[in-house]
């Protein structure tokens, strides 16, 4: 299936805010924070993401701490799905899997609870940003530990220069926007 309507991804682009040298000189940030607050465009977006998923019959949407926070809970209501978050460590009370990953430059860790996925169900992972891939990446492994169904995962922007999508072969990987770097 295709993004939604070129001209609402168009429009939706129009909407983030470019912002040069942040956070360091020579980057130039893409600050979705004008999208959200626009009226029609965060609908928009969420309407976007819903038709890509809505005839794949997702139980769950995982969404990555912070940003798939905002994004997540939205696309499972309008899948009529459950939404599990995906946290960095020591933020969840309840038994937890912990997942060490490998990042360029370190490693980093997530964690979600132990029951929030049952085996078979199938899901989407959420966030708002694609770059290197290896967050979602190791939250799609984390994921498939427990006996999920990966039936995609969702991203509103993608850097398509930092090659993410290659780190996560094998998987639907929808972005709405896509930026060079």
């Amino acid at each position: 299936m295709q993004p939604h309507k070129s001209h609402n991804c168009d429009d939706l682009k129009k909407l983030i805010r470019e912002v040069p040298d942040f956070p360091k000189p020579g980057i130039l940030f893409y600050d979705i924070t004008t999208l959200l607050k626009d009226q029609l465009g965060f609908a928009r977006l969420i309407d976007a993401l819903t038709e890509h998923y809505i005839d794949k019959h997702i139980d769950l949407v995982m969404g990555i701490e912070a940003r798939g926070f905002i994004f997540g809970p939205a696309l499972a209501y309008r899948l009529n799905a459950g939404f599990v978050p995906v946290r960095k460590p020591k933020k969840l009370p309840a038994e937890v899997l912990q997942w060490k990953y490998e990042l360029e430059y370190g490693h980093d860790t997530l964690e979600v609870h132990k029951d929030s996925i049952e085996p078979g169900q199938r899901i989407v992972i959420c966030d708002d940003l694609l770059a290197t891939g290896g967050t979602a990446r190791a939250t799609a492994e984390m994921a498939k530990s427990l006996g999920a169904e990966i039936c995609g995962l969702g991203f509103v922007v993608e850097l398509d220069g930092l090659k993410g999508r290659d780190k996560l072969k094998g998987y639907d990987v929808f972005s709405l926007l896509h930026y060079e770097m």
